[in-house]
């Protein structure tokens, strides 16, 4: 099987250290979390339901965490986009990663599965 921390790896800088921190900092919030490869994506799962994967916007060329239940949530940071039910978070490689914005997005995407 293939390893989720491929695609990370494969990334150029900065998108790479962005990608690898935010898999591991998702993974040590709670630990009811995991990662799973799902669909040729890597897809963090918590109590065997997919919540949320990480990925890099073809416009923007920024990393995102994608929300599978985005639609749910009424954080001002989460963009629709196009899609009905997922919400992304873009991050900028380039900059200081907003981890509190994280962590209140990681909260209330969990609290959707408690």
């Amino acid at each position: 099987m293939i390893n989720p921390l491929d695609y990370y790896l494969q990334k150029e800088e900065p998108i790479k250290s962005c990608l690898t921190f935010l898999r591991q900092h998702i993974l040590e919030f709670d630990s009811e979390i995991t990662e799973a490869l799902k669909y040729g994506m890597p897809f963090f799962c918590y109590k065997g339901k997919m919540i949320c994967y990480l990925w890099v916007h073809k416009k923007y060329g920024h990393p995102y965490l994608g929300v599978v239940e985005g639609a749910s949530m009424k954080h001002p940071d989460l963009i629709i986009e196009k899609r009905a039910r997922m919400k992304i978070f873009l991050i900028d490689a380039n900059k200081d990663i907003p981890v509190k914005k994280l962590n209140m997005i990681l909260k209330e995407m969990i609290a959707l599965y408690k």
